[in-house]
C-alpha cells in the first residue's frame, strides 16, 4: 500500500491479512508503557509522525514498541483523505505487536459507529461513491473490501488496562446505573454495532448505543455535567484510578478532576497533533515534533 504525503517518491508498506479475526478482550494487565491517541480522522501524516517520533514504529512502518501497548481511542474515520491508509496501518500493526508481546487496542468512536450504520455526513468526497447493487451500509467507504468491516466488528467500545479505563467519549452516570462490567458492556453492544441508530426500548441498549450517555457520544466531563465526586463513584465501580478519553477537542492533552480524567483529542487537522505517553506512573504530553512535557 502506498503511504501518502511522507516523501516525494512515495513509500509503500506491506501487510498480510490476519488468519483469524477474534473479538478483543476487554480487560488487560498493565504493560510498562502505553501510548494513547485519538481522533486522527484520516490524517495519516499526523498518525505516522506521532508513532515514528516515539518509536512505536520504525521508518518502514513496522512495530518497534516491543511488549508495550498502543491505544487508539476511536475516530480514525471521516473528514481526512487517508482513512483507509490509517485503518490498514493500525490493522497491520496488530499482528506485529503480538509477535513481540505487545498489543494494539482500537476502541470504537462515534464516527466508526456512524459509518458502520451508513451515516456518511462527514466522510471525505473520495469515499462517497456507492457501487450499484450494494446493500452493505459501509461498502462505499471500504470500496468493496469486507476485511476491515469484519475487523471493526471485533473491537470494543470500552477497555481497561491495569487501573485505567479507556473509552472514546466517557462513562456516564446512566451507564453506571446499569451495573455492568467492562466486559458485559462490550458483549451487550457488539451485536448491535450496525443497528446503533435504532430506537431501542431496552434501556441498557439505549444508554450504550444511541443516547448522549453512550460511551462513544458522552461529553459530560467537559461540560460541567459531573462533579469530581461523581467521577470518584465511577472509578470506584470499575476499580480504576483514571479514565482516558478523546471525542471532545482540547487545545492540548489535558487532565481534569485532579488527574482522574485525561483528554487526548487534539486538532490534528489543524496541525495540533499530540498524544499521551504513559511510562509506569509517569504521564507525558507529547507532540508530533518529538517534544515531551510531564503531565503528572
Amino acid at each position: 500500500m502506498l503511504v501518502p504525503g511522507l516523501d516525494a517518491d512515495g513509500r509503500y508498506y506491506h501487510l498480510r491479512l490476519q488468519e483469524q479475526l477474534r473479538n478483543e478482550r476487554s480487560v488487560y494487565d498493565a504493560p510498562k508503557q502505553i501510548f494513547v491517541l485519538s481522533d486522527i480522522e484520516g490524517n495519516f501524516k499526523s498518525l505516522f509522525l506521532l508513532l515514528r517520533n516515539y518509536k512505536i514504529i520504525d521508518k518502514y512502518l513496522k512495530w518497534s514498541f516491543k511488549d508495550n501497548h498502543l491505544v487508539i481511542l476511536g475516530d480514525c474515520f471521516d473528514r481526512g483523505e487517508e482513512v483507509m491508509e490509517c485503518l490498514w496501518l493500525i490493522y497491520s500493526l496488530e499482528e506485529r505487536a503480538q509477535r513481540d508481546g505487545g498489543h494494539v487496542h482500537f476502541i470504537l468512536g462515534n464516527h466508526e459507529i456512524m459509518n458502520m450504520n451508513g451515516d456518511w455526513r462527514y466522510i471525505h468526497p473520495k469515499y462517497a461513491i456507492t457501487p450499484s447493487g450494494s446493500r452493505h451500509p459501509a461498502t462505499a467507504l471500504y470500496d468493496g473490501n469486507s476485511e476491515l468491516w469484519r475487523w471493526l466488528r471485533t473491537k470494543n467500545i470500552i477497555e481497561q488496562i491495569g487501573d485505567i479505563l479507556f473509552v472514546h467519549g466517557g462513562i456516564s452516570e446512566a451507564l453506571l446505573k446499569l451495573n455492568l462490567s467492562v466486559t458485559e458492556i462490550n458483549e451487550l453492544a457488539r451485536p448491535y454495532y450496525t443497528r446503533a441508530n435504532e430506537l431501542f426500548t431496552d434501556p441498557a441498549l439505549h444508554a450504550i448505543l444511541n443516547s448522549d450517555e453512550s460511551p462513544f457520544w458522552y461529553r459530560g466531563y467537559y461540560r460541567a455535567a459531573v462533579s469530581e465526586g461523581q467521577v470518584d463513584t465511577i472509578l470506584k465501580k470499575f476499580d480504576a484510578k483514571m479514565i482516558i478519553t478523546g471525542h471532545t477537542i482540547v487545545d492540548k492533552v489535558t487532565s481534569f478532576f485532579n488527574g482522574k480524567i485525561i483528554n487526548v483529542d487534539t486538532n490534528h487537522a489543524a496541525g495540533v497533533s499530540e498524544a499521551l505517553f504513559i511510562k509506569g506512573n509517569n504521564f507525558y504530553r507529547v507532540d508530533k515534533d518529538g517534544k515531551r512535557e510531564r503531565l503528572k
